[in-house]
């Protein structure tokens, strides 16, 4: 089967966003943990938490995904940003380890004009600080684009990030598709060496999710736009490839495409209908 969901919305609720999935013909989803331009959160509701958990149960859900806002900079020269990365991973984290199976995505940052060696070195420095033993759910580093000053553009830096922290096998990577097209990996055209170098440097068996996005720019442009599905310069015969390919296909895939409900749900019926199941 197919595991594919798309972005919701969280401010209905947990059960809400699990209902919304399924009515799309989705069996999971990613959502926001809080305003992700911002840092305002709703208070935990955990009967609603419990809720989705059966929900999830009773309909053969895969695992979801949630994602930190973009405004979490671990990377960052500032200690009150980097404070507030801190204190927002640790309470998602608190909050994540009542939905079982849940994993945690965020982009590792901006080291702004520090150098990417600070930059590892500060995001690995927050990981090890909040991860503790009884927080389980799993932490995802997302593939960048390499835009500006971003940590993550390359899979070396991602390593790196795995190799100063203590965190161990609890760190995955989430690919995404547009960011490593923009970024200069020629997933489209040579998707095998792609995935040779991915597990080279750092192991298929950390990659744990996809953000199936194509994308509005060139190979190698650096700047991240997503498009939807078939319409961009990775497109659908390459994203087709990408959902079937045996390294890969067991993966939950997770489309942030610019889409409304109405196109999520055409995509995803889309790429169903191409998955060779």
């Amino acid at each position: 089967m197919l595991n594919i969901g798309c972005h919701l919305s969280c401010s209905n609720g947990y059960l809400a966003m699990g209902r919304q999935a399924a009515g799309l013909g989705a069996n999971t989803f990613q959502f926001f943990t809080r305003n992700p331009r911002g840092g305002s959160v709703k208070p935990f509701d955990r009967a609603d938490a419990d809720a989705l958990n059966a929900f999830m149960q009773e309909q053969g859900f895969a695992p979801v995904l949630a994602h930190a806002p973009y405004t979490l900079n671990a990377a960052s020269g500032d200690a009150r940003v980097r404070d507030f990365a801190f204190r927002t991973m640790r309470e998602d984290l608190e909050r994540l380890a009542h939905i079982p199976g849940a994993m945690l995505n965020f982009h590792p940052g901006s080291h702004v004009r520090q150098g990417a060696d600070a930059g590892v070195r500060l995001i690995a420095g927050m990981l090890d600080t909040v991860y503790t033993p009884e927080l389980p759910t799993q932490v995802l580093l997302e593939t960048m684009a390499g835009k500006g000053s971003e940590v993550g553009g390359r899979f070396e830096e991602l390593r790196s990030i795995m190799d100063a922290s203590k965190a161990g096998d609890r760190l995955g990577v989430c690919l995404d598709t547009c960011h490593v097209h923009d970024g200069g990996y020629d997933i489209a055209g040579h998707l095998d060496d792609v995935l040779g170098e991915f597990d080279r440097i750092i192991g298929l068996s950390r990659l744990k999710a996809i953000h199936l996005n194509d994308s509005k720019n060139p190979i190698a442009s650096r700047k991240d736009r997503h498009e939807k599905i078939g319409r961009g310069s990775i497109g659908l015969d390459a994203l087709v490839r990408i959902i079937n390919h045996p390294a890969l296909r067991d993966l939950p895939f997770f489309l942030e495409t610019p889409n409304e409900l109405d196109g999520y749900a055409e995509e995803i019926a889309l790429l169903r209908a191409a998955y060779r199941g």
